[in-house]
């Protein structure tokens, strides 16, 4: 386990050509925090951590220990798909601070991630109540209230992230409204300032959180590769993050220890971002995903459960079959995954059957009804998906509901 952080840090730029976020690793996370803090001679501190890292390790503790008295706030725990009023909270006690803070450090999963995004650009905005953060969330999606000034954040945000959900290495910043329990999406326009990689640390992270957000970020390499409204830089990235995602997560259900496999996932999420943010457009999976959401099944799991039946709809339709037949292609080379088809002719898988095959290894669920969504939200989830952005940039634009129900139908279980 030492041998990881024998090298010391490394410390680059997440994406070339995109000065934010920097990306350390290979040093223990509390170091590493400590020392970009005094690169960036921060000295009041506010702290948002996930309530579990708080409570069952001593995380928490490490981190207060490397920052000393510049830590002038901590925050224990926030709510499951970000609740503004929790950052609102927050946001009332920075103010209540004498001499406010010039840096936020979360440390956690995607939900802590976001909450920091909008304090930070909240804070910027002097938006203290419900009505005036309601006033920055728009640009992809319409708000008719979005405030055409919006000022972009300046203090530093250090992430220190404990999934492969990957909103560490965008600016965009989901969360969930107080009265509607509508899901807002910010768009602050300045990304994190340092994201920083502690495979170690992520052995306190459930294993089906790890698994199930990591196939989140194979889909967005997938999906990527799918579209036929694709682009070469989206395309290479999205390859780089697939043959170190998979073969990293298949290792890690193997040996959940195995901190150099961690690591290999971990960088496979920069790359899965960085052909994100490529532009390219996504597919159904993440289309019908976003409305399962609300339902309570978590985002990685709703991959797992969708992006093989997607592929299987968009190939049966004859879409894009050539470049579903590349992704396959590239999977198929992996020891990992020649080693969980042992007994299958692989000439006769196809893409739907090898990502079945690899989520199945990986013990997640694969049907609806293993997250407890019975038929009967069938209808109204397949309403609802039509109005999402990616449903029509699908290989096969999704325009009426039975052409989700016939996804749907493949996974009700």
């Amino acid at each position: 386990m030492a041998d990881f952080f024998a090298s010391g840090e490394t410390y680059r730029q997440a994406f070339d050509g995109q000065a934010l976020p920097m990306l350390s690793y290979g040093l223990r996370f509390s170091d590493a925090c400590a020392k970009e803090v005094e690169r960036l001679k921060s000295s009041r501190i506010y702290i948002l951590t996930s309530k579990s890292l708080a409570t069952q390790s001593d995380s928490l503790e490490k981190l207060k220990k490397a920052l000393g008295k510049k830590v002038v706030g901590i925050r224990i725990g926030i709510g499951a798909h970000t609740p503004i009023s929790e950052c609102l909270e927050m946001i009332s006690e920075i103010q209540g601070l004498d001499g406010g803070i010039d840096c936020i450090i979360t440390l956690g999963g995607g939900s802590v991630t976001d909450a920091g995004k909008l304090v930070r650009f909240a804070l910027a905005n002097d938006a203290f109540t419900d009505e005036e953060v309601n006033t920055l969330w728009g640009g992809h999606s319409h708000n008719p209230k979005q405030r055409k000034d919006a000022k972009q954040p300046t203090i530093p945000l250090i992430c220190i992230p404990t999934s492969l959900s990957g909103g560490e290495y965008q600016h965009i910043a989901g969360a969930t409204e107080t009265v509607s329990h509508a899901k807002r999406t910010f768009e602050p326009k300045v990304n994190p300032t340092l994201t920083i990689q502690d495979p170690e640390l992520c052995l306190l992270t459930p294993q089906w959180l790890w698994l199930s957000s990591g196939i989140r970020a194979v889909d967005h390499c997938v999906e990527t590769l799918c579209s036929l409204m694709s682009n070469d830089r989206g395309d290479e990235e999205a390859r780089k993050g697939l043959v170190k995602l998979v073969p990293g997560l298949l290792r890690c259900k193997l040996d959940p220890s195995d901190i150099e496999a961690r690591h290999l996932c971990q960088l496979g999420v920069v790359e899965a971002m960085s052909a994100v943010s490529s532009g390219v457009p996504l597919g159904g999976s993440h289309a019908i995903g976003h409305q399962l959401g609300p339902l309570g099944v978590g985002h990685g799991e709703t991959s797992c459960i969708l992006l093989p039946a997607v592929c299987k709809y968009n190939a049966s339709k004859g879409a894009n079959n050539e470049r579903q037949k590349a992704v396959a292609d590239l999977l198929l080379k992996d020891k990992n995954v020649q080693g969980i088809l042992k007994g299958n002719e692989t000439k006769k898988l196809d893409l739907r059957d090898i990502l079945y095959a690899i989520i199945g290894e990986l013990g997640m669920p694969q049907t609806l009804k293993a997250v407890n969504v019975g038929r009967d939200k069938l209808d109204k989830l397949a309403e609802n998906s039509l109005h999402d952005i990616w449903i029509k940039t699908n290989a096969v634009p999704m325009t009426e509901k039975s052409q989700v129900m016939e996804v749907l139908e493949m996974v009700v279980g």
